[in-house]
């Protein structure tokens, strides 16, 4: 989105120093910055005023700062952090009152990606890039969208009570989907109830004349319907007035369906894998509908969805056996339907190569005892990465990427086998799929 350097200051209470310029959209690492951006430099572990320069090397037209003024145009602020949220509040103003705004504990970016598909069929769409859902990604999605923006759908994720709520004021969204509440970053909420509480922020802020999109399957998500004044529609595979029927998965795990709606009823083949992102389409459907995009162009939107890197991607490798990357993020609800989704696949063996699932609080150990059990239930070969406590008889311990590498070739890995590679980021695991893949 384009402003003037003055406009940046009046929406930031700053001082313009330099040249007038115009910028468009606008960055927050040096290194990724395009020409025409604003850079903001913020203070964290490294002092991005630091980075300056590299910022005015790399194309950008100007630069907000909180110190002291180097070469080009910029605009001095009190707090960096501040103004990037109140440029991004000044960017929604322009925008039209499509903004949809997305939550819940796990299933945020699938559905992110798979309603921005549907979205795009019929408006100019904006939509957060990957996973960039805090406090800096939906202020940088605002800046980001063009000027013709017909929708923008923001992801918002939370790591606390207050959270969703301080994400709304800037992105005021009109329609809210919350996917489903689960055992993610509970050494920060407490509690499942707390984690209901502070998703449950974006229905609230919702407008009288918005939508509420709702997981009817989960119990603490339908319960947020009481919460706000926003028109509710529900969605899901066991409940809700947007659901799925006749489910089934082709070799590669892409599911096909038939979806009933309150406008409708057709069939739907989606191009990405796993049944659980049946739920995530449903939601992405309500969302479209309640955008006002046609029943069949929810279809088409649907059909030709991608997910975001490093999310149930599904390869074949040289030596025949497939690997499905599903190593963005890991929590107990999301590793179970990963297990679940290679025990579907036709496979000589299976096996799952994990990592630590993090911040689950007090239940950790627990949580990931668990997943064990449940892989050894379903006949999956586990293989653990550096975390001692999914500590079940049987399970293969290794150190590091190139222990996991070297136990799967002992094993004999090869043509018919399948491997599922899963952990929270931390852990780094998309490196052994690459490595399985190279």
């Amino acid at each position: 989105m384009r402003f003037t350097t003055a406009e940046v200051a009046e929406a930031t209470g700053g001082e313009v120093f330099g040249r007038e310029a115009v910028v468009d959209g606008a960055a927050i690492d040096s290194r990724r910055v395009l020409p025409g951006q604003l850079f903001v430099p913020l203070v964290a572990e490294r002092d991005g005023h630091d980075f300056i320069g590299a910022a005015i090397k790399a194309g950008a037209r100007a630069y907000l700062t909180s110190g002291p003024i180097e070469a080009g145009t910029a605009i001095r602020v009190a707090d960096t952090a501040i103004a990037l949220r109140d440029l991004g509040a000044a960017a929604r103003d322009r925008l039209p009152d499509r903004v949809v705004g997305i939550t819940g504990s796990v299933g945020k970016t699938s559905l992110k990606d798979l309603l921005s598909s549907v979205a795009s069929t019929t408006y100019a769409t904006a939509a957060s890039v990957g996973s960039f859902n805090n406090e800096l990604g939906v202020p940088l999605t605002l800046l980001d969208a063009p000027d013709d923006t017909g929708c923008t759908i923001l992801e918002m994720g939370a790591r606390g009570i207050g959270h969703i709520a301080s994400l709304c004021e800037v992105g005021r969204p009109t329609v809210g989907v919350v996917t489903v509440v689960a055992g993610v970053h509970l050494e920060a909420f407490g509690s499942l109830d707390d984690v209901a509480v502070g998703k449950g922020e974006l229905v609230e802020a919702l407008p009288a004349s918005g939508t509420a999109v709702l997981n009817a399957d989960d119990a603490r998500v339908a319960a947020m319907a009481a919460r706000t004044e926003a028109t509710v529609l529900t969605f899901g595979q066991d409940g809700g007035e947007v659901r799925a029927t006749d489910v089934d998965l082709d070799e590669h795990l892409h599911p096909t369906f038939v979806l009933r709606t309150p406008w409708g009823e057709a069939d739907v083949r989606l191009s990405i894998a796993g049944r659980h992102q049946v739920v995530n389409a449903l939601g992405a459907a309500a969302a479209g509908l309640a955008l006002g995009v046609s029943l069949d162009q929810v279809v088409v939107g649907l059909g030709g969805a991608r997910l975001s890197a490093l999310r149930m991607d599904l390869s074949t490798a040289d030596g025949g056996y497939r690997v499905l990357d599903d190593s963005y993020n890991a929590s107990p609800t999301s590793v179970a339907a990963a297990l679940r989704a290679i025990d579907e696949l036709p496979a000589q063996r299976r096996f799952a190569v994990l990592g630590t699932m993090a911040e689950l609080g007090s239940d950790e150990e627990a949580e990931h005892r668990a997943i064990a059990v449940l892989a050894q239930e379903m006949d999956i070969h586990l293989i653990t990465v550096d975390q001692p406590w999914y500590g079940v008889e049987g399970v293969d311990a290794v150190v590091g990427i190139d222990g996991a590498v070297a136990r799967l070739r002992e094993l004999g890995l090869g043509d018919g086998d399948v491997v599922l590679v899963k952990a929270s980021r931390s852990a780094g695991l998309d490196r052994l799929a690459a490595a399985l893949l190279a």
